[in-house]
């Protein structure tokens, strides 16, 4: 295993595979790469890129990334329609806002329109805004089938607890089916006041990045790979793309426990979600 990484993807049978980097910045260079293929690929096909945003310093060392070179000039920006995957019922310059947190390390250093940078509308209160925000999905995204318009890419990260956008464990929000963005009120987070992307909106995109990184992610995330399918514990097993790619992406740390299972001897090694 000594250090080498291992290869991920979802395949057509239900199959995954993790890609493990040794570092936090390679982690970081994977994803930034990510980003501009898969960004470059919806660009040629439709002509438009629409991506999805999240909060945490994973994310926002690879929006550092991609504002600096070489990324920042691998994609055409003014074709780039940025949106988030959740957000905290606070004002867009609230140091807990994910909207600030993209905007100080990506947005104000690459050219993209104003009019793309699609962020939660938090001053008209959570219930408004999550209603406001899938009228703006819907109106301006394809749909993937009759139900839910397909982003080209969502990123996501991983909680300690196993949550992942703003579906946390035990929360009603976890079993709604209809609805693309829903708000609601976690009291055990920071920010009790949540609005969120649901789990059918996100298994609706093209491709899903999870992005974990750091020892205190390595116990959770060997639970949801390969541990008892139990989303309302872990909701970040929900998210399994129905027709499209979902790919785990960790470092050395976090993978600790999953990389090092008696279960998995080869560094390529495949786990089944069971449920």
């Amino acid at each position: 295993m000594a250090g080498a990484p291992f290869v991920i993807v979802m395949n057509d049978d239900g199959t995954y595979y993790l890609q493990v980097e040794p570092t936090p910045e390679a982690l970081t260079e994977l994803a930034a790469k990510g980003v501009v293929f898969w960004g470059r690929k919806a660009i040629e096909r439709r002509g438009v890129f629409h991506l999805a945003l999240s909060g945490g310093s994973t994310p926002r060392a690879l929006y550092q990334r991609l504002a600096d070179v070489p990324y920042a000039g691998q994609l055409d920006w003014q074709r780039v329609h940025l949106w988030w995957s959740d957000e905290r019922a606070v004002p867009s310059d609230h140091p807990d806002s994910n909207y600030k947190l993209a905007h100080d390390a990506l947005i104000v250093n690459v050219p993209v329109p104003p009019q793309h940078v699609h962020r939660v509308q938090t001053e008209l209160g959570a219930a408004k805004a999550a209603a406001q925000y899938e009228a703006e999905i819907r109106s301006a995204i394809a749909a993937a089938d009759a139900r839910f318009p397909a982003f080209d890419l969502i990123l996501l990260g991983m909680g300690d607890d196993g949550h992942t956008a703003s579906l946390f464990p035990h929360t009603p929000v976890l079993a709604e089916r209809e609805r693309l963005v829903m708000s609601q009120v976690v009291p055990q987070a920071n920010v009790p006041e949540r609005i969120t992307f649901t789990a059918p909106l996100i298994n609706a995109a093209d491709v899903v990045f999870f992005l974990v990184s750091g020892v205190g992610k390595s116990a959770t995330l060997r639970r949801v790979l390969l541990g008892e399918y139990r989303p309302d514990v872990l909701p970040a097993q929900l998210i399994a793309p129905a027709r499209g790619k979902l790919f785990w992406m960790a470092d050395a740390a976090a993978a600790a426990q999953v990389a090092t299972s008696a279960s998995y001897p080869s560094e390529e090694f495949i786990y089944r979600r069971m449920g």
